[in-house]
């Protein structure tokens, strides 16, 4: 039975005296006195945060028992905020612990994370600066702020704790861990990418990766504020995307593929209808006529399964624009090919490759994986036919991420797909805080594709072609 009830007007809060702090010599010089006099020093007392944690937990068990759930899921978040922190005053009072008001808040707010959040983490995830979140077991939390990793102070109580938290992050979007299937790709309620690996795999306790979700997506305005690219540089990618340019954009893990991808669809105009596959949706498109599909991994007894290649089947009769494929991974690389070459032009899709031409190799080598046995020669020509441009991101040793190319497939001679640069990143040097200082500039060749942007009314500067201007 709960102890309070669940009344709109808040009662009065128990004072709680603040206790006089004396304080103590460090304990290595307590220590070193005890072994001076021959006596042996007492154990060294839990750190301040296990404590926290042992008496966060055991009020989140004691807020299971006595809070009525079904009744407080109903009302609006801070209520539910008021009722918990009032049990928390309570507890307070019983365990005789000294906490002033600020500490009480703080304490109410860890236990409501517990309870309807993902506790210890909740705090990394309302921070807007952090872009990743590392755990590598109970109790060692990395986050990548500003392009560099740095460990904080948040841990978990033990690996039980964190696998409920992971249980509850995938248990949200139908999909299971265990020890027969150790490994999932999920994602938060904002969209954020989560990965997850725990025992047998993971051998010093489960192992999450959180990719947040910008709040406030990217656009190419401010990719190029944040010194990405050029202005140039992006407004030529908007047009060859307006001019229903089909996209390919390259990276390593963490280059800024999604981001660029999502900056660049918002040059789609709003009477197109697009259709995304992912296989864990994260992708954030402005236009109002947007399907979004979302690959199902296989249920416990091994069936269920929706690959990509089914979806981008699926989406093919839909009546689709154009269709976004979040990255190609495997034999739905030919079905994407199909559909850039038959009717579905400025379609888009990100792949893990470290320069174009390694891009245009992955390509084929997916293409083999699909039961459509073509010769090389053959597959290749479905490439440079389908694929217009491919647009190479990386993120760089200062930990910040840049366009470093961009390249248009132009056709096959012989057996080669015939590929040229149009604009290309030049480090020039490493500054001794370890930035990496370079510049932009145009490779001096014509685009093939400018011809259909200028069909289309729009107009480059022949400045951006310069070879010998630095781009700004």
């Amino acid at each position: 039975m709960a102890r309070f009830s669940f009344r709109k007007q808040a009662e009065p809060e128990p004072e709680i005296e603040a206790v006089e702090v004396v304080e103590a010599p460090p304990p290595e010089a307590r220590a070193s006195a005890l072994t001076g006099m021959g006596v042996e020093p007492p154990p060294a007392p839990p750190h301040p945060r296990d404590e926290l944690l042992d008496i966060r937990l055991k009020l989140h068990s004691r807020l299971i028992d006595e809070l009525d759930l079904s009744k407080l899921d109903k009302l609006d978040e801070s209520e539910q905020r008021r009722q918990v922190r009032s049990l928390v005053a309570d507890f307070a009072r019983d365990e005789r612990l000294a906490l002033n008001a600020g500490e009480l808040d703080q304490l109410g707010a860890s236990v409501f994370d517990e309870m309807t959040g993902l506790g210890p983490i909740e705090p990394l995830l309302q921070d807007d600066t952090i872009a990743d979140i590392l755990i590598n077991g109970p109790y060692k939390v990395f986050v990548e702020r500003f392009g560099e990793l740095e460990l904080t102070p948040v841990r978990f109580r033990d690996n039980d704790h964190l696998l409920r938290i992971v249980n509850r992050i995938v248990a949200a979007v139908g999909r299971r861990i265990d020890e027969s299937s150790p490994m999932v790709d999920a994602r938060l309620a904002d969209g954020s990418r989560v990965n997850a690996a725990i025992n047998p795999i993971a051998l010093d306790g489960a192992a999450v990766s959180i990719r947040k979700f910008s709040k406030k997506p990217y656009s190419l305005e401010r990719l190029v504020g944040v010194g990405a690219m050029p202005a140039c540089v992006a407004e030529f990618l908007a047009g060859a995307i307006r001019s229903r340019v089909s996209t390919v954009i390259s990276g390593g893990t963490g280059s800024g593929k999604t981001t660029l991808l999502n900056a660049l669809s918002a040059a789609i105009g709003h009477k197109e209808r697009l259709i995304t596959i992912e296989d864990a949706a994260e992708l954030q498109l402005q236009q109002p006529h947007v399907v979004r599909l979302e690959t199902r991994p296989p249920n416990i007894e091994g069936k269920g399964e929706i690959r990509q290649r089914e979806l981008v089947k699926n989406a093919l009769r839909m009546r689709p624009d154009r269709v976004i494929l979040g990255e190609v991974r495997g034999e739905e690389a030919f079905d994407m090919l199909q559909a850039m070459n038959t009717g579905h032009e400025g379609s888009m899709a990100t792949i893990h490759a470290n320069n174009p031409r390694e891009a245009v190799t992955r390509l084929e080598q997916r293409v083999a994986r699909s039961s459509m046995r073509l010769p090389a020669e053959a597959v290749r020509g479905q490439i440079a036919s389908a694929v217009g441009m491919i647009v190479q991101v990386m993120r760089l040793s200062d930990g910040k991420r840049r366009l470093i190319s961009v390249t248009e497939i132009t056709g096959m001679e012989g057996n080669v797909v015939q590929m040229q640069e149009i604009f290309a990143f030049h480090r020039l040097r490493t500054e001794a805080d370890g930035a990496v200082v370079g510049e932009f500039r145009a490779t001096g060749i014509r685009p093939k594709c400018l011809d259909e942007m200028i069909r289309r009314g729009l107009h480059f500067d022949t400045a951006y072609f310069d070879p010998h201007k630095s781009l700004v």
